[in-house]
């Protein structure tokens, strides 16, 4: 009898690390997309394409990256959309976006 009940309970136990993973591993592509969200817009504010290519290819795997000048500002977008466990679960989408005031004389 315990056999049985221990089975479950490892099974459990596994599906709630399994869980657990996959929360940790979006919270750290979240921040990833914050802290490129905040570079791409920095190098974007002082008119350095360089830099924001850098900070670009720094951006997590299959992200879009939208930088708009909008009066003053430099507002930069970062767009995921992460797929766990194949069709088995809904796809989870994630967004960060950052705006810097742009440095006089660059951009719009």
């Amino acid at each position: 009898m315990v056999t049985a009940e221990l089975a479950v309970s490892i099974l459990a136990a596994l599906a709630l690390l399994i869980m657990l993973g996959w929360g940790i591993m979006l919270i750290m592509l979240q921040l990833q997309c914050a802290d490129t969200a905040a570079e791409v817009a920095r190098q974007a504010a002082r008119g350095d394409e360089a830099g924001v290519g850098r900070a670009k290819r720094d951006a997590p795997d299959g992200s879009m990256i939208t930088v708009e000048q909008r009066g003053g500002s430099t507002v930069v977008r970062v767009r995921l959309t992460v797929q766990p466990f194949s069709q088995l679960v809904p796809p989870v989408p994630l967004t960060a976006s950052a705006e810097v005031v742009t440095e006089p004389g660059e951009g719009g």
